[in-house]
């Protein structure tokens, strides 16, 4: 087309104009039909100029999807994307749309609703199914509640009751979510301290100021921790106050800490001293007064807790002892353990049912506060068995491949001062009932442990008695007095004595001594009894599973003679010379006094690596004593 001047365009005609661009549109045409007819092949295959649509009912915008919907108003096939990208604004958010028949043959079609409606049946079983188990489990409960409600106690469960309701005095309350946030940061704040060894040295300077400094340090660490971790909270604590404002938070924090420990002795084992000894210290009157506070609080317990809600009825349930029971699976089918779970759950709705109505004054208890209260029961029932039982297990080895008589064809365990590291000179029988004996009152000791614990934790910060720090042969330590401790031995020993029908050796008990510092020193001395017969049960019960490997079988043959002539072998040992007065250098500290008798155990424990039959530890899994690794 020739280019024109705008005065020639305007002083045109129309029809001029338009003949013009005619003749201008008929050379243009001549010319590209060359280039038209060359690629008319591929313009036939792309889109159709006509009707706007693509070829094999792909998407008209992006060409590569399949097409899922006719837009009515744009008389365009889209897939889900494009539409919905398209039509998401304006006036084409009102278009409709209509399905585009889609290739698939009537039997696919046929298969997948088939398949969805299966889906669809199997969807609704499951929640039917749901729903009458949950149906069914209420009702479970409801029955537990009628029959719990006309239960009838006799004598015998009330003197256990009794007896129950006497040991919660003891038993501490489980952590809650927010006490453990406060556990991690004691512990942080205990890992970076310092306190035993700034203030348990010989110095010229006051002792008095040092205690001072360094408690206020330590509560310098906690609320840096807790302004850290929530500065809104550390704002509200700490803002423009001072520590002894606080008082009630810091006793709370150190009290998580001891509460935490008598559950788990595993635990804090390189920082509960120096808690302890804080504790002491801030008891102190100089110390107390220069602070305004201490940091000692009654440690909370399932007895003092429900007793503040006047809730103590709970205890009196012959109910609680299924809702505390621990679940044992050794030997049981699975059926069996599902059902004893069931009905410990059961048995902890109806108690939390119950119980959170009951209301006195504003003391109203909240489900999760009994629940609380019967989880905290059932770990005391878990620690007293894991805990226990190495003892008691040993004990039934001791009787069933042992007696006091001796046979010709079984093993002595008489011993003799001098021999084989021998402080005591005992011949079978003696060693027999010496051993029986001693086994009876570490059982007796892990029965009453949460007692020792709570009897150890007044002995330390009672403020009757102060502590002196003193060389005992093994660094300085704290030497203060255990009164309550001491008496509550002397009962256990009574009870073992009457167990047994005679006792053998001294019966002195160490307590505040240089042998035993202070109760912190007995509660870790007897806390290694579980760490030390642990092993050695798991390995007498292992041995049957290790011979059933045939190389492993004839090498025990040879060697030992058989099986239960190892077994034995390793319990004659360990009867001789974990009893034999060992582990000291005169008879004062070990011999065959109360903790003599527990010091021979440990150097026994730490020569097992030189007996014959250490290999055979090995192969049952055996690393050590410690309580930290293998068992």
């Amino acid at each position: 087309m020739a280019k024109r001047s705008l005065g020639e365009l305007l002083s045109t005609d129309g029809d001029a104009l338009m003949n013009s661009d005619s003749e201008d549109t008929r050379s243009s045409s001549n010319e590209s039909t060359e280039y038209s007819s060359n690629n008319s092949s591929s313009v036939s295959t792309d889109v159709d100029a006509d009707n706007g649509e693509t070829s094999n009912g792909l998407c008209v915008e992006c060409g590569d999807q399949p097409s899922d919907k006719l837009c009515k108003q744009c008389q365009e096939e889209f897939c889900d994307v494009c539409f919905n990208y398209l039509h998401r604004t304006g006036r084409r958010l009102q278009h409709e749309t209509m399905g585009v028949k889609s290739d698939t043959t009537d039997s696919e079609v046929e298969d997948t609703s088939s398949a969805t409606a299966s889906m669809t049946d199997v969807t609704t079983t499951e929640d039917q199914h749901k729903i009458k188990e949950a149906e069914k489990e209420e009702k479970a409960i409801k029955d537990l509640e009628q029959r719990a409600h006309s239960m009838e106690v006799d004598d015998k469960e009330v003197e256990l009751l009794k007896m129950f309701r006497e040991h919660t005095r003891f038993i501490p309350m489980r952590l809650s979510g927010e006490e453990r946030k406060l556990l991690r940061l004691l512990e942080a704040a205990l890992n970076v301290s310092d306190y035993t060894d700034k203030v348990d040295i010989l110095s010229y300077t006051s002792k008095g100021k040092r205690i001072v400094a360094q408690l206020k340090e330590m509560c310098s660490i906690l609320a840096g921790l807790v302004v850290a971790t929530n500065m809104k909270l550390g704002q509200e604590l700490f803002e423009d106050k001072d520590f002894s404002q606080n008082a009630e938070w810091f006793q709370d924090v150190f009290e998580v800490g001891r509460r935490y420990k008598i559950m788990n002795p595993e635990k804090m084992r390189d920082s509960f001293g120096k808690l302890m000894y804080m504790i002491m210290d801030s008891r102190l009157p100089e110390i107390k007064d220069a602070m305004d506070f201490d940091l000692y609080k009654t440690i909370k317990t399932v007895y003092g807790f429900l007793e503040s809600k006047d809730c103590l009825e709970l205890l009196t349930d012959p109910l609680v002892f299924v809702a505390t029971q621990e679940i044992i699976s050794d030997g049981k089918p699975r059926r069996q353990v599902q059902n004893e779970i069931k009905n410990k759950e059961r048995a902890i709705e109806v108690l939390t049912r119950k119980y959170s109505k009951s209301t006195t004054g504003n003391k109203k208890v909240m489900l999760e506060d009994i629940r609380q209260c019967l989880y905290s029961i059932g770990d005391y029932n878990s620690y007293l068995r894991s805990n226990r039982l190495p003892v008691e297990t040993i004990i039934k080895y001791l009787h069933e491949y042992f007696s006091p008589e001796v046979k010709e064809d079984g093993p002595v365990l008489s011993i003799q001062y001098g021999k084989g590291g021998a402080r005591l000179s005992h011949n079978h029988e003696k060693q027999y009932h010496y051993v029986n004996q001693s086994l009876t009152l570490w059982s007796q000791i892990m029965k009453d442990m949460f007692k020792l614990w709570t009897l150890s934790d007044v002995d330390l910060t009672s403020t009757k008695h102060r502590y002196n720090l003193s060389d005992t042969g093994q660094g300085l330590n704290r030497i203060k007095a255990c009164g309550n401790l001491s008496r509550e031995m002397h009962k256990i020993i009574s009870l073992a004595q009457k167990r047994t029908g005679s006792w053998i050796g001294s019966s002195v008990v160490h307590l505040g001594d240089h042998t035993v510092p202070n109760a912190l020193f007995f509660l870790d001395k007897y806390l290694q009894v579980p760490r030390i017969l642990t092993p050695v049960y798991i390995v007498i019960g292992e041995i049957d599973k290790v011979s059933r490997d045939p190389y492993v079988h004839e090498w025990i043959e040879n060697q030992f003679d058989g099986v239960v002539e190892l077994k034995k072998l390793i319990l004659a040992d360990f009867f001789k010379h974990a009893f034999d007065g060992s582990g000291a250098d005169n008879f004062y500290d070990a011999g065959s006094c109360i903790d003599g008798r527990l010091t021979s155990a440990w150097n026994w424990a730490n020569t097992v690596s030189k007996k014959p039959y250490y290999k055979i530890f090995l192969l049952c899994g055996f690393t050590g004593f410690d309580g930290t690794d293998g068992f």
